[in-house]
């Protein structure tokens, strides 16, 4: 859940299934953007990524699906905030996993025995106090001017000024006037030869603020060229041969475009305005703007990458492309204003260079061996499975995951605690923490004595058997004569029904009816009880058990339940109805954003029944008070809110499919302690733990629960 709009995910009941692979696309994305060469997940949109103020993600380690329907309505706040549920694919050492199985961090103790190595518990502010973009610059963002060189630092950085007798006869842009934090960036490269003058231009560009080429124009040079630098400059001597623009032209043209404030950005500025034989008075150079300790600077082609995620001066390519590294100085400064020198600073840019580093020297060394040596290694090594390492790529980006946990987790490796531990104390924690730290996974645990094997399968027999009578209605009496086949059809109408059977055993007869949805038997107790089907007025009830005497709360809550908001469940379509037909028949209903014709996960088929999800809730009332006697194709449809449009519907799908399998041992069952007010009272504290850590998070955090299971 995003405490902000940030996220768009399609999310009816077929699609809410997703794999460990897609999860991490999704906290990749959230927490390193395009800046560091994450794509958006595939499976989901996150709009507005640099807005996130942080990715947090609460895992209940012993926890499942199973016991978030079984304690549904003791998780009062999770039901209520988190719209967006999905059925994550089983994986062996999932919480392991999400740390990437390079990633080996040590756990430490601490005063409250919570914390990874690579946690950080201080201030984000104080691990930035050595960063030399921080000394120089502060935390805070600041406007243009703030980054514009001063005129002390452009003679010390051999920038072409007024005054000294060195840069007698250069030519002024006569940009004379004031400087503001709303005034022009321009970006600005040239590649040069060398001639029997020195380095000349013979290739200049320039970009305006959007990116836009105003000049990129081949120079011919004044001298002869003793080497045209090929490499570098991607100029040849073809190139020149048919060029007449001289340097004095593009004087002249730069003059021209350029307002009386601008202000020019390049990398290593001072080699083009040289070349350029021209003075201006403001500039912002980026290799000093991201300068490294004691002034070292970084490579643009490596900025680019680290800074804005794309690839520049590509080996493929020959030579540099000057429009491409104008726009590209241009792009890291816009970045650098609007980020703040803060969120620069949390890169870690001299961090990622030595990992690149790292891995050139890998690459090089590789391929110094002789191939055979290659060839022989590779077949007698096994091969090597692709290792996740999201928080490596974390930490290499200077972020310093924070994981605050219990020592229940030991089996996992990711972190160790005092064994006075509680969930109090990591809420604690984490209240104090988690606004420090831009990525947090928080791990709260209900206690090894609650995941036994016997305990799990006494609480799914008892998921599944209160599925099973929820799902379920007796009809009747019928005369012993009756017509099986009418009560079908007039029953089947509010929905797929999974089996019917006659039940004899009372004086007269009735019909057990089990349907495939929770809309389909609610429609079917609301609408046809007192009604006369098959020549009886009949009664129509659920089955009165102990689990059951709350179905009328939990049906309302259900309702209530905001991944169900805005959508209304419609029954009694003919099966030969498709998605196309049902778009054209309900086009005119106001506000209808999606429709989800739900089908068999096994054979494929389509049900007699589709939910419809509105932008606006109103929008849905009053598609209700539409759709209840309106006829389609000759039938007539039935229509009520929905109660399981999303993550439970396919949950159902599956327990109606595997709970036979596990049913038999319930009387075994049924010998172990009552241990359920426990575990309810344990549910709904930790509710009240995430509500209050919930609360406590800025606006624009992306917030994920993950309920992982022991198996």
């Amino acid at each position: 859940q995003e405490k902000s709009s940030c996220l768009s995910a399609a999310l009816f009941g077929e699609d809410c299934e997703i794999s460990r692979d897609q999860l991490y696309e999704l906290l990749k994305f959230a927490a390193l953007g395009k800046c560091h060469n994450a794509a958006q997940p595939s499976w989901c949109r996150i709009y507005r990524q640099s807005h996130l103020a942080g990715v947090v993600v609460i895992v209940l380690p012993e926890m499942s699906q199973l016991h978030f329907y079984k304690f549904y309505l003791q998780f009062k706040h999770l039901r209520k905030v988190f719209r967006h549920r999905f059925t994550l694919t089983p994986s062996a050492n999932f919480l392991a996993s999400l740390y990437g199985e390079g990633a080996n961090p040590k756990p430490q103790n601490t005063a409250q025995g919570i914390l990874l190595g690579l946690t950080s518990t201080t201030s984000k502010s104080s691990d930035l106090q050595h960063d030399p973009i921080f000394q120089k610059y502060g935390g805070k963002k600041r406007g243009l001017t703030s980054y514009i060189l001063t005129l002390k630092e452009m003679n010390r950085y051999d920038y072409p000024i007024k005054g000294p007798a060195r840069w007698k006869g250069y030519v002024c842009t006569g940009c004379d006037k004031q400087r503001t934090d709303s005034s022009p960036l321009f970006g600005l490269d040239c590649e040069m030869c060398l001639t029997a003058k020195g380095n000349e231009v013979a290739y200049v560009s320039l970009v305006d603020a959007q990116g836009q080429c105003l000049l990129n124009e081949l120079v011919k040079p004044q001298g002869e060229v003793v080497n045209y630098r090929t490499s570098f400059s991607g100029i040849t001597e073809e190139m020149l041969l048919p060029v007449k623009t001289s340097l004095s032209d593009i004087q002249t043209k730069l003059k021209k475009i350029l307002p009386r404030d601008a202000v020019l950005v390049g990398h290593s500025l001072n080699n083009d305005l040289q070349a350029l034989e021209m003075i201006h008075p403001s500039v912002i150079d980026t290799s000093l703007l991201f300068a490294r300790r004691g002034c070292r600077r970084f490579k643009l082609k490596f900025l680019a990458k680290a800074v804005l995620g794309k690839e520049i001066q590509c080996e493929e390519m020959v030579g540099h492309d000057p429009a491409e590294d104008a726009r590209t100085a241009l792009e890291l400064a816009q970045f650098f204003i609007e980020q703040g020198p803060a969120k620069v600073a949390e890169l870690n840019l001299e961090m990622l260079l030595r990992a690149e580093d790292r891995a050139e020297a890998a690459k090089k060394k590789e391929a110094l061996q002789p191939q055979g040596r290659r060839v022989q290694q590779q077949l007698n090594e096994p091969p090597q499975l692709p290792k996740p390492c999201f928080l490596e790529c974390l930490q290499v980006t200077g972020q310093k995951p924070l994981l605050l946990g219990r020592q229940e987790l030991d089996s996992s490796g990711l972190c160790q605690s005092n064994l006075s531990t509680s969930n109090k104390q990591i809420l604690q924690k984490a209240l104090e923490d988690v606004p420090l730290s831009t990525f947090s996974i928080i791990q709260f645990s209900l206690g090894p004595e609650n995941i036994s094997s016997r305990l799990l399968a006494e609480l799914c027999e008892k998921v599944g058997s209160k599925l099973t009578d929820m799902l379920t209605i007796y009809v009747g009496p019928f005369e012993e004569s009756f017509c099986l086949k009418s009560v079908k059809k007039k029953f089947g109408k509010c929905g797929p029904i999974q089996s019917l059977t006659v039940v004899t055993e009372t004086h007269q007869p009735y019909v057990c009816i089990k349907y495939e949805v929770l809309e389909a038997a609610q429609l079917a107790v609301e609408n046809l009880n007192g009604a006369e089907v098959a020549g009886s007025c009949i009664k129509v009830q659920r089955p009165v058990t102990a689990a059951m005497l709350d179905c009328d709360v939990l049906i309302k809550e259900l309702e209530l339940d905001v991944e169900n908001e805005g959508v209304i469940y419609v029954a009694g379509l003919k099966q030969s109805v498709t998605e196309k037909d049902l778009q054209e028949e309900f086009s005119e209903l106001e506000d209808l954003e999606m429709l989800f014709l739900p089908k068999d996960l096994q054979s494929g088929k389509h049900r007699n029944c589709c939910f419809l999800k509105f932008q606006k809730s109103q929008s849905a009332v009053d598609a209700l008070e539409v759709l209840n006697g309106w006829t389609m194709k000759g039938s007539k449809l039935r229509s009520r809110n929905a109660l399981a449009s999303g993550h439970l519907w396919r949950w159902i799908w599956q327990m109606n499919h595997s709970n036979g399998k596990q049913r038999g041992n319930i009387k075994k069952m049924q010998q172990l302690p009552d241990c359920e007010q426990d575990l309810k009272k344990k549910v709904q504290k930790l509710d009240n733990h995430i509500q209050k850590l919930y609360r406590s998070l800025q606006n624009n955090t992306l917030c994920v629960v993950l309920f992982p299971g022991v198996n």
